[in-house]
C-alpha cells in the first residue's frame, strides 16, 4: 500500500474514480486534500474546458488523476441513428417534443495529439486511461515527461496487456464497478469476474500494483481487497451523494432508494455500463441492439432526459452506480476519503 502510494504521490492508497456528469474540478480538488488521489473525467472536455481544469489544478501540492477514454471512434451511420430515434418515437409524442437532429456534438471521443499538446504544458503528473491504451507514440510522449500511467483491465488478460504496453499500475475493474465498463479484448460480460477474483488473479501474475475497483462501499470492502493483494482501491458510487459532487437530483433520489435494483445496460451509450435501473431500462431491457454504436445513442437521448429531469423523474437518465449505493450518504468528499481509508 505503502510502495503505491508512493508512486502515485497521494498520502493514501485511494483513487476517487473520474465520473463525467456528476463531477467537475471541485470532487476531486476535495479528495486530494483529504489524502486521496482526486481524479478529472477528461473525455468529453475540449481543449479549452480541459486547459481550465489543468490550470485549477495546477496550484495544488498534490496530484490529481487526469482520465481519458481509447475507444475506437465508430463513424455516426444514419441507419443506426433512425432505427434508435424510431423506437423512441412514443417516447418523443409522450412528451411532446420533435426527435433531435442528429448531431456528433458532445460525443465522448479517444485520445488523440491535440489533447496530448495541451496536457504537455502542464506535464501532469498521473494520467489514466478506460478502454485500453492510446497510440503508442501518444503514449511515449506522456511517459516522456515522467507521469505515472494507469489503466483499467476487466479480465486477468486485459491487465496482462496493460503491462506488457507500459502501465504503471492496473485498475482491476470488477463486474460490481458503476458506468461503463472498461473491456478493450472482449465485450463478453459472462467473462469478467468480481474485483475480489480479479484483484487475486492480477495481483498474483503481474508485477506492476493492481488497484481494487468495484464494490467498494465503506472499509470492509477496502480491507477484503487488499487481503487479497490490492495495492490501492479506486471508489466512484461512493463520491456520489458528497455535496462535492455535482450529481443530479433525480440520481440522488434513485441513490437513497431502500431497494437498489441495478443492471448493465448499453441503451445511454451503446456501450456496457452499470447503473440503477429505471423506466427505459426496463421497457427495452438493459442490453439492446437498439442503441447505436459508441458514443452516439446519448445525442437521441438528451432532450428526452431533459424533459423527464424537469418534472423530477429519472425516467431517460443514466443513473450509474455500482452495487453499494448510498452507504456513505451524508458525508463529503474529505469524510467519505478518510473513512474508506479507517484515519480521522
Amino acid at each position: 500500500m505503502t510502495t503505491l502510494a508512493s508512486l502515485l504521490g497521494t498520502e493514501l492508497p485511494l483513487i476517487q474514480a473520474p465520473m463525467a456528469g456528476v463531477q467537475d474540478e471541485a470532487l476531486a480538488i476535495a479528495v486530494a486534500h483529504a489524502g486521496g488521489l482526486g481524479s478529472m473525467p477528461c473525455a468529453m472536455l475540449d481543449s479549452a474546458r480541459l486547459e481550465a481544469a489543468l490550470q485549477a489544478f495546477a496550484p495544488l501540492a498534490q496530484p490529481v488523476n487526469l482520465n481519458f477514454f481509447c475507444h475506437a471512434m465508430a463513424e455516426p451511420a444514419a441507419a443506426e441513428a433512425q432505427r434508435w430515434r424510431t423506437a423512441l418515437a412514443p417516447y418523443y409524442d409522450e412528451f411532446g417534443i420533435a426527435p433531435p437532429t442528429p448531431s456528433t456534438a458532445g460525443a465522448r471521443r479517444p485520445l488523440d495529439a491535440a489533447t496530448v499538446d495541451v496536457l504537455e504544458a502542464f506535464r501532469p503528473r498521473i494520467v489514466s486511461f478506460h478502454f485500453g491504451l492510446p497510440d503508442a507514440a501518444l503514449l511515449l510522449r506522456i511517459k516522456a515527461w515522467g507521469a505515472t500511467v494507469l489503466s483499467s483491465a476487466t479480465t486477468l488478460e486485459e491487465g496482462v496487456w496493460l503491462q506488457r504496453h507500459g502501465v504503471d499500475a492496473v485498475i482491476a475493474q470488477g463486474i460490481e464497478a458503476g458506468g461503463h465498463r472498461g473491456h478493450f479484448l472482449s465485450d463478453d460480460l459472462s467473462g469478467q469476474p468480481g474485483t475480489r477474483a480479479l484483484v487475486a488473479s492480477l495481483s498474483k501474475t503481474l508485477t506492476v500494483p493492481v488497484i481494487g475497483a468495484g464494490g467498494v462501499g465503506d472499509r470492509a470492502d477496502v480491507q477484503a481487497l487488499f487481503a487479497v493483494g490490492a495495492s490501492a482501491v479506486q471508489a466512484g458510487t461512493a463520491y456520489l451523494l458528497c455535496p462535492d459532487a455535482t450529481t443530479s437530483a433525480v440520481h440522488r433520489t434513485a441513490l437513497q432508494q431502500p431497494e437498489h435494483a441495478g443492471a448493465i445496460t448499453n441503451l445511454f451509450s451503446g456501450r456496457a455500463a452499470r447503473g440503477l435501473v429505471n423506466r427505459l431500462m426496463r421497457d427495452l431491457g438493459p442490453m439492446s441492439d437498439l442503441p447505436p454504436a459508441f458514443p452516439w445513442a446519448a445525442q437521441a437521448l438528451a432532450p428526452l432526459r431533459a424533459a423527464a429531469e424537469a418534472r423530477g423523474r429519472d425516467d431517460f437518465s443514466p443513473l450509474w452506480s455500482g452495487t453499494r449505493p448510498g452507504t456513505l450518504a451524508g458525508r463529503n468528499a474529505a469524510q467519505v476519503t478518510r473513512q474508506l481509508m479507517g484515519v480521522a
